[in-house]
């Protein structure tokens, strides 16, 4: 059996672990922009139970351990992997619920819970990630746990078939094939399950390190690539209805897997009485149609269906109130904002805007979970627009969400410009689901190109990169490389250029001179047609020279 103190050490040293490792992860990561990496994510958001942890006595048991491993993991949560790894732990703690200590099944059955948490918090969850690795520790978790009660005996075959899957995961991505890589996600995994399998064995707490010549995993053994979650709309009808539950009405969650086959975005909340439904499919008449199984339509508000491509809308589920300590701003006004950027300019800018708190963060630095609830919390608005402004944000911010019992509307802004535009849409006078609607067309329509700097040697996407090279990336995916900054910056405004554009913003950042970037717009001006306006300026931001808005 493994007892409070144990698992309590056991998470303790996997913390300290990944921290050591994070740089060895990162630089494996052979997607070349400088971004928020998967060990460095990962490490902060596990690091973030280290202090608690280690306040616990050793009377403590595997639940007290368990539950406050989970919440401060959740709140600690940055960057995609980081959000799942949290899951995984509330998935676990949830397992371990009420037990003092902990044999093979109760692991066994806590993993499971662990991968469910997981994969149902992932809209479109991709094989050959973090979550495969995962899934297959806790298929084998269950295997040997009918096979034998030593929990070192099972922790064993769990990191090895962890191992053994995470080698595999290039078969299950062709990205990962092409590259020769595994995954980043599963390799901090492996890494996390390896350190507290160690100590579960007897051996001793991680000691903090910045060297991590001693990695246990090496680049020679190893290659990362990053898998990112994107979620791509491929629906047309947003469908939206309340339904009064019927009498032996049926699980609530039976609804939602029928809408999961038939569309996505899918979002399903129900209490004693009903049951809320928001859909993204091409067929609205058999949602409606399958709902009838569940009781009947209510008339205030009546079901809408809307013609448009619309982003997952998070709904508000009341449970725990921030850390102890902090206390919110009440609400003075019906509508708030709190937007991710980072930038002297680019803060400015959105607080001009009508931001009322601004997280700093973006690219290398993705804001925590906590960071976004804080900013939540001290939004003096009954309903709060959140602005992620980066693809590696929106999943921090959605867990967010079911930290508050705010009205909270996370708009999956996955660019400065997207979040820019979104606010520019904003009418007072409409309503919350108006504004999301009008918001989320307003940034649909613009386009954004991103000139930076290759971190890392690669061979991505058919190019053959050299770290420092200029990197220029059009709607997210790399688009070239060049050796001079002005060039990239004027040959990826002319393909941003290309079509029924009327207007061009040049945002510079903190590594361009202001005298650079003036002689930069007059040049763009210069090439393009009268007919596109162009405007520059100053965001201050890290990372990038431009950030290039199209509309």
């Amino acid at each position: 059996m493994i007892t409070g103190s144990l698992l309590r050490d056991a998470i303790v040293s996997a913390g300290i672990t990944i921290s050591n490792k994070k740089r060895m992860v990162d630089e494996l990561n052979v997607y070349p922009v400088p971004d928020g990496d998967t060990g460095t994510n990962m490490s902060m958001t596990i690091g973030n139970a280290i202090g608690e942890l280690k306040r616990m006595n050793d009377s403590v048991t595997v639940a007290e351990v368990s539950s406050a491993a989970a919440a401060a993991l959740l709140r600690g949560a940055r960057g995609n992997s980081g959000v799942i790894l949290s899951l995984l732990f509330r998935g676990i703690s949830k397992g371990l619920a009420g037990l003092t200590a902990a044999g093979c099944q109760d692991f066994a059955n806590a993993l499971e819970l662990g991968v469910d948490a997981a994969y149902k918090a992932v809209m479109k969850p991709v094989e050959g990630t973090i979550l495969t690795v995962a899934k297959a520790a806790a298929a084998k978790a269950q295997e040997i746990a009918l096979e034998t009660n030593d929990t070192n005996i099972l922790w064993h075959e769990v990191c090895e078939e962890a191992d053994r899957v995470l080698q595999q995961t290039p078969e299950m991505l062709p990205v990962l094939k092409k590259a020769g890589v595994v995954d980043a996600g599963g390799m901090g995994l492996l890494i996390i399950f390896r350190a507290m399998r160690d100590v579960f064995k007897g051996g001793a707490i991680a000691v903090p390190s910045a060297d991590s010549a001693s990695d246990e995993i090496t680049s020679d053994s190893f290659k990362t690539a990053v898998s990112e979650f994107d979620e791509e709309i491929n629906f047309t009808y947003c469908t939206e209805f309340i339904v009064q539950k019927c009498e032996g009405c049926p699980d609530p969650f039976k609804l939602r897997a029928y809408l999961e086959t038939i569309g996505d975005c899918v979002v399903v909340v129900d209490d004693e009485k009903i049951i809320k439904v928001h859909v993204h499919t091409d067929t609205p008449g058999l949602a409606l149609q399958k709902a009838l199984e569940f009781g009947c339509f209510i008339n205030d508000p009546k079901p809408k269906i809307e013609n448009m491509r619309i982003q997952h809308e998070n709904k508000v589920r009341e449970v725990q109130e921030a850390e102890a300590g902090f206390t919110p701003v009440e609400p003075e006004k019906e509508f708030g904002f709190v937007a991710v950027a980072a930038g002297h300019g680019l803060e400015a800018m959105f607080t001009d805007l009508g931001a009322d708190v601004v997280v700093r963060g973006g690219q290398t630095m993705n804001p925590s979970t906590e960071d976004i609830l804080r900013a939540i919390h001290s939004t003096p608005a009954r309903t709060v627009f959140v602005l992620p402004n980066n693809k590696n944000i929106i999943m921090a911010a959605e867990q967010a969400v079911k930290l508050t019992d705010r009205n909270v509307c996370v708009l999956q802004t996955r660019t400065i410009p997207q979040g820019i535009s979104a606010m520019l849409a904003f009418d007072e006078s409409m309503s919350l689901a108006e504004n999301r609607i009008a918001m989320t067309k307003a940034f649909e329509m613009v386009s954004t190109g991103l000139v930076t700097f290759a971190a890392r040697d690669s061979e991505y996407e058919g190019h053959s990169i050299k770290e420092g090279e200029i990197l220029a990336l059009e709607n997210g995916k790399l688009s070239f490389t060049d050796k001079d900054i002005n060039r990239a910056t004027l040959k990826l405004v002319k393909k941003l250029s290309k079509g029924d554009v009327s207007y061009i913003t040049l945002i510079y950042g903190a590594d361009v001179t202001e005298e650079n970037a003036e002689s930069m717009q007059e040049l763009i001006s210069s090439k393009l047609s009268d007919k596109i306006e162009v405007t520059l300026i100053n965001g201050g931001q890290p990372v990038y020279y431009y950030i290039i808005s199209a509309e």
